[in-house]
């Protein structure tokens, strides 16, 4: 099963903080009938993302390859050619590592969650095993542009894997996940670079939705812009210290990665000026809402079959 769904002046950031907000759906339907592709603040942030990927690709050496991202960007981009690598960039090669080898070395897990900006195209550029389910969590309007340019261009899913998309709607992740066939009893991975985060209380309810379907030693990673942790970026104690009281009463364990460690660990320069997002990786301890369900019916079987068994004795 197939299904077809990325250079503005300032460095692309992995979240967006817009205007729009979820809450408000009437405030939303009021302001998308006047957006068009020259003024929508989330379609713009995804081109300016992609821009940053079509770059990277045409680097004399560069840290990943992305095919598609040029169906996105203007025919006439400005090319920056310094030999830095910028920070999108390398946290765009670590998380497409971490899934490859997750999903290659790890038994069973096959379901790829990506909470994006609609112009993801790691569904198509990523060599990915057989039997992989990948679900894309964006903005639907970004999404049906970028699917278009994507069929134009003839971007293809690899064969025997499935790609489906899920409207962005924090308030209805968990069902409409579950809607699109995700199984909250098997092992998954959960990304997030792009997805528009308005407020922290955003973040917790995607958070919270995440810990509630993820199995126990599922993996969460991506980048967060660095205001939601209301505090200097640069403090990385203080920035650790809100990170792990967030995410560990979720039920996760999370590290925060240094860009500077990933360009060094590549051999790479990193670009200087400031990036006010947050790289982690986080590791899920406690069990999904699916496995305690099931386990509580298994309990409760056995405990039914403990009583015919001991009133058959009687």
């Amino acid at each position: 099963m197939e299904s077809l769904v990325n250079f503005a002046r300032a460095p692309a950031v992995a979240i967006l903080h817009p205007p729009l907000t979820w809450a408000s759906k009437k405030k939303v339907n009021g302001l998308r009938a006047k957006l068009g592709d020259d003024n929508d603040p989330l379609l713009l942030t995804a081109i300016n993302s992609a821009s940053l990927r079509f770059q990277e690709t045409n680097r004399p050496e560069p840290l990943f390859v992305d095919p598609y991202a040029g169906c996105f960007v203007s025919p006439n981009v400005k090319m920056d050619m310094r030999q830095c690598s910028h920070h999108y960039c390398l946290a765009t090669k670590f998380i497409d590592d971490k899934l490859l080898r997750t999903v290659n070395h790890i038994d069973g897990v096959n379901q790829v969650v990506l909470l994006t900006d609609g112009m993801d195209t790691r569904p198509y550029r990523l060599s990915w095993p057989p039997s992989t389910v990948i679900f894309d969590l964006s903005p639907e309007r970004v999404f049906r542009s970028a699917a278009e340019k994507l069929a134009g261009v003839g971007a293809k899913i690899p064969r025997n894997c499935i790609f489906l998309h899920v409207p962005m709607e924090p308030s209805g992740i968990q069902q409409s996940l579950r809607a699109k066939g995700f199984n909250g009893n098997r092992p998954s991975i959960w990304v997030i670079q792009g997805l528009p985060v308005m407020t922290l209380a955003s973040f917790e309810e995607v958070l919270f939705s995440v810990s509630n379907m993820a199995t126990n030693g599922s993996f969460f990673l991506g980048e967060l812009p660095a205001w939601l942790a209301e505090t200097e970026i640069g403090i990385k104690s203080s920035t650790g210290q809100w990170m792990e009281k967030l995410f560990m009463s979720n039920g996760f364990r999370v590290d925060i990665i240094g860009y500077d460690d990933i360009a060094r660990n590549l051999g790479k320069q990193l670009a200087q000026g400031d990036y006010k997002n947050i790289l982690f990786v986080a590791e899920q301890l406690q069990f999904s809402d699916d496995q305690m369900e099931t386990w509580r019916r298994e309990f409760q079987r056995v405990e039914e079959q403990g009583d015919e068994e001991g009133f058959e004795e009687l």
